[in-house]
């Protein structure tokens, strides 16, 4: 179903992003690997090993030229864009007291402005196409908040609120618009974690594990194939 198709993936550079770019290609798909600063030795000739083509692509979402950029690259690339997986992201985790004004403001760029740059400009292609599949990575904490992360959950949370918004607009073009809300996933960006944090956490997870990112893409594959779900917040995070 997703034979020769074209997906972009913002922030595929590593960890779920990557992930989720390994996974439409398993599945034959083009990809537009998007990257900010510095794409892993190998990842592209990874990809393309699986019988796929990938276009690297350098930009920063968060730019609305930029965006623009990425989307034109991919049409000009693979002639449609098939698949937009918005999944760049930061975090500048402070206390609301210490967090000052670019801590705000440069992970409200990159994880939300971002989404509302790609899709304004992927929306065009799909919606002459007349389908289309957009999943935007939002986060758990997005749903229920976090100490010292309210620029990141304020991001979050208006993802799945421009994600319900925009699956309500497209839906009649046949585009599908939905959010994945991760929960703790074992990624660098958990890594990092003492083992006291990372005992603290799994202690609220009835699984008793933090998620692989193999377990996102593949949720990810799901909803860029199934053309009745739209407008949907899906957690991946062990109950």
């Amino acid at each position: 179903m997703l034979k020769e198709k074209t997906v972009i993936v913002t922030g595929g550079a590593k960890g779920i992003g990557r992930a989720i770019a390994l996974e439409f290609a398993d599945n034959g798909a083009n990809i537009v690997l998007n990257y900010r600063s510095a794409l892993p030795e190998g990842l592209v000739s990874e990809i393309e090993a699986k019988g796929v083509k990938c276009l690297p692509f350098k930009a920063d979402v968060g730019n609305f030229d930029e965006a623009k950029a990425l989307i034109d690259g991919a049409v000009s690339e693979f002639k449609t864009v098939d698949v937009l997986v918005n999944n760049a992201g930061i975090t500048k985790d402070t206390l609301l007291m210490r967090m000052g004004e670019d801590d705000f403001d440069s992970v409200l760029s990159v994880n939300l402005k971002s989404v509302f740059n790609t899709v304004k400009f992927a929306s065009k292609v799909m919606l002459k196409q007349k389908s289309g599949s957009i999943i935007n990575m939002s986060s758990v904490v997005g749903v229920t908040g976090n100490i010292g992360q309210a620029n990141y959950a304020a991001s979050k949370a208006g993802i799945i609120g421009f994600t319900k918004s925009t699956a309500r607009e497209f839906a009649s073009r046949g585009i599908t618009c939905n959010a994945i809300a991760p929960g703790f996933i074992q990624t660098a960006m958990t890594d990092v974690l003492s083992d006291k944090v990372k005992e603290s956490v799994l202690e609220g997870i009835p699984l008793k594990r933090f998620g692989k990112p193999e377990e996102v893409a593949k949720l990810a594959v799901f909803l860029a194939e199934n053309k009745y779900i739209t407008g949907q917040v899906i957690n991946v995070d062990g109950g």
